[in-house]
């Protein structure tokens, strides 16, 4: 499906980065320019310093941690999947910040042997702790058949969910108060859209009604934290506080990436997210050819907007698929036995009726009235809708 037959109105794409009308929500100026980049330049950039304002609430941030982690074994916490912004967020925290972080990873059973191996070099280079959570895969996996068969863009919920969930509940249990996270500006300042699977946050109604509806088994142990869980009891009550350091630091994506190189023998990926099988499957098959989304698009934007890309290389490179032809048969065959599923039933899924978190219970509108307050208070910079 391409982004023209996607939305009922006249095709337009950006004139300053690459998004366009796939999102049918997008707005754009007398100049033609998006309502990301016009938030970008009006908001996330005239608040956005890694200089010397930066360096200092940085170093404000690092001895507010220390004071608050003396006496523990270590002072933070970061979920670390072993891609580019959460392995630089982990070394900067350590080298930079000075803090003693404990290293939080959640097996999900997608990782590329490529992030297992980025992840053991950090944690031997950085000489740090590694926790491993493991989730309980048939609980994952009748979770994600579930999404899977409702319908929906937002295929890595059931992924993200598991992630985050698990590292809050960790530091909850264990009375860590700082969370150390790698999301920033510099190459996430365009946020994909919701319609492109880009749900804003873990929504246990959305998956309860769709685990009901499709799911084969209980989940008892799978980690499913409610984002107002998390945003108002965790954050407002515990005290538990999330801070975001490669806004306060330089970090240009192809300089984190040789010095990560360089120091640690880290490799980089071809493509952000690419640390997931499942992800890179999901963001590179499943959601092109399904819906007509790219999430690319953003992905590229965000670093057009921040000087990192020509529009004109972004459109080049969004002009062909990240994985051949090939190579993306093999993925769809993986994931269909990965998840007991025949390739006749997973392309049965895929060929099946596309719907919206619309068609299902959810509580999205009380979590957008949170998001929206956050961006009323200034502490959320990003352009959410």
């Amino acid at each position: 499906m391409s982004p023209e037959k996607s939305v009922q109105r006249p095709y337009q794409i950006c004139k300053h980065c690459i998004m366009d009308t796939s999102d049918p929500n997008i707005r754009f100026d007398e100049r033609g320019w998006c309502d990301f980049c016009c938030n970008f330049e009006s908001t996330i950039k005239p608040n956005w310093d890694t200089g010397a304002k930066g360096q200092a609430e940085l170093q404000r941030l690092a001895d507010s941690i220390k004071a608050a982690g003396k006496g523990r074994d270590f002072d933070c916490i970061i979920g670390l999947s072993g891609g580019l912004d959460s392995s630089y967020a982990a070394y900067v925290a350590k080298e930079k910040m000075g803090l003693r972080p404990l290293l939080f990873h959640v097996d999900a059973g997608w990782n590329t042997d490529q992030a297992v191996g980025n992840i053991e070099k950090l944690v031997d280079g950085l000489g740090l702790e590694l926790f491993t959570e493991v989730v309980n895969w048939e609980e994952m996996k009748d979770l994600q058949v579930a999404f899977l068969k409702s319908g929906i863009p937002d295929q890595d919920l059931p992924q993200d969910a598991s992630f985050f969930s698990g590292l809050y509940k960790f530091a909850r249990q264990h009375g860590v108060k700082h969370v150390i996270t790698g999301s920033n500006f510099s190459t996430e300042c365009c946020r994909e859209p919701e319609e492109w699977g880009g749900y804003l946050g873990i929504d246990k109604l959305l998956f309860g009604d769709i685990h009901r509806r499709f799911g084969q088994r209980p989940l008892e142990s799978f980690p499913l934290t409610d984002i107002l869980v998390y945003k108002l009891y965790y954050q407002k009550i515990l005290g538990m506080k999330v801070h975001h350091p490669l806004n306060l630091v330089p970090f240009v994506k192809k300089e984190a990436e040789d010095e990560l190189e360089r120091r640690f023998g880290w490799q980089r990926f071809q493509h952000k997210h690419h640390e997931s099988r499942f992800t890179r499957f999901y963001e590179d098959y499943w959601l092109p050819r399904k819906f007509g989304f790219h999430k690319r698009r953003a992905h590229f934007s965000s670093l057009v907007q921040t000087g990192q890309m020509s529009r004109e290389a972004a459109l080049d490179r969004l002009s062909r698929p990240e994985m051949d032809e090939h190579f993306l048969k093999q993925e769809f065959e993986y994931v269909a036995h990965k998840l007991d599923l025949s390739v006749d039933e997973l392309q049965a899924i895929f060929d099946g009726e596309n719907k919206t978190y619309r068609d299902y219970s959810n509580k999205r509108w009380m979590i957008g009235l949170g998001t929206n307050i956050f961006r009323w208070l200034g502490l959320e910079k990003r352009y959410f809708r």
